[in-house]
């Protein structure tokens, strides 16, 4: 009788759209590593506000310890890299990533232990509280750590905690702040113990290429954030509105290097770097897929880095 039972019972539906995003994560498995899960495409938005600030810093006079950039830098390095594991280790035990098409991550893979991720998440927080407290000690401001921890704090409830800040869309707001204003304006503070207005424009400039990044990532992955739940902040707007948001994003950038252009000319050289920027706003303005939005990220990305470098320069070597 039990045997005949088992046998009508009848099949488990599954859910198509669950079913194709195990299908395909499970045909990208091998591309799953700790090199991926890093998101290398992010740091640039880690190095392009440090020597903005040390430009800034510079062109505001200069500095005796300009070595603290480094530590910045690593500060700064560290955060975003542990904040790429932290949402991984989040997403994936969360359940995310279950709705990813694109390469997994490691948690969501199954291939590594989450508490291993965890671990690696946690090293990294703990390495830039150590980089940020000889920071401290050096420059004496001792309210920086809290400046430190908040940092901290938002980069693990970005996809942590019960009520992740980055499901409710705000994470835009966030990586303004602290990739933006934080990172930029905090670096010339630490250099020469005050904020120039050249640091609060660039700030502004590389806060907004830092959230056109995010728009762009969370617009590819809008249909598979709307089905686990999470509203970003492009699920929210829509797609359209998420491509209207990103060029105006892009925009701002260069209207602060028109600006600065004033006192600083070699900043006219800066914009060359449209050529990247406007091909990725191009291609996200008219995007079919998601392999045409991974272009755009990381043209994004690049353009971050070289927008960075180039209007340190410019502000550190002025013509």
């Amino acid at each position: 009788m039990a045997r005949n039972a088992t046998a009508r019972r009848p099949p488990v539906r599954r859910s198509p759209a669950k079913a194709a995003a195990r299908a395909a994560a499970a045909q990208h498995l091998p591309q799953a590593s700790w090199i991926s899960a890093a998101r290398p495409r992010t740091l640039p938005l880690a190095i392009a506000p440090i020597a903005l600030g040390t430009g800034a810093a510079v062109a505001g006079g200069g500095s005796k310890h300009l070595w603290l950039a480094l530590l910045c830098l690593a500060v700064s390095l560290l955060l975003q890299i542990g904040v790429n594991f932290a949402n991984d280790y989040s997403d994936g035990v969360r359940g995310t990533d279950r709705y990813r098409v694109g390469p997994p991550r490691l948690t969501a893979s199954g291939r590594v232990a989450p508490r291993a991720v965890l671990t690696v998440a946690l090293t990294c927080f703990g390495l830039a509280a150590a980089a940020g407290i000889v920071i401290v000690v050096v420059t004496q401001v001792w309210w920086l750590l809290a400046v430190g921890a908040a940092a901290i704090l938002a980069a693990w409830f970005y996809t942590g905690g019960k009520r992740p800040y980055g499901y409710a869309g705000f994470g835009e707001i966030a990586v303004f702040l602290f990739f933006g204003v934080a990172a930029t304006a905090g670096t010339t503070f630490v250099l020469i113990g005050f904020v120039t207005a050249e640091s609060w424009f660039c700030s502004v400039a590389i806060g907004c290429i830092a959230c056109a990044v995010l728009v762009v990532n969370n617009l590819r992955d809008i249909d598979q954030d709307a089905a686990a739940g999470k509203r970003t902040l492009s699920v929210r707007i829509g797609a359209r509105g998420s491509r209207i948001l990103f060029g105006i994003l892009m925009l701002v950038p260069y209207l602060v290097v028109g600006y600065l252009t004033l006192f600083y000319p070699a900043a006219s050289l800066v914009f060359l770097t449209v050529l990247l920027a406007g091909p990725a706003v191009l291609i996200t303005a008219t995007a079919k897929t998601s392999r045409e939005l991974v272009l755009a990220l990381s043209l994004t990305g690049i353009s971050a880095l070289v927008y960075g470098l180039g209007l340190a320069a410019a502000l550190a070597l002025p013509l």
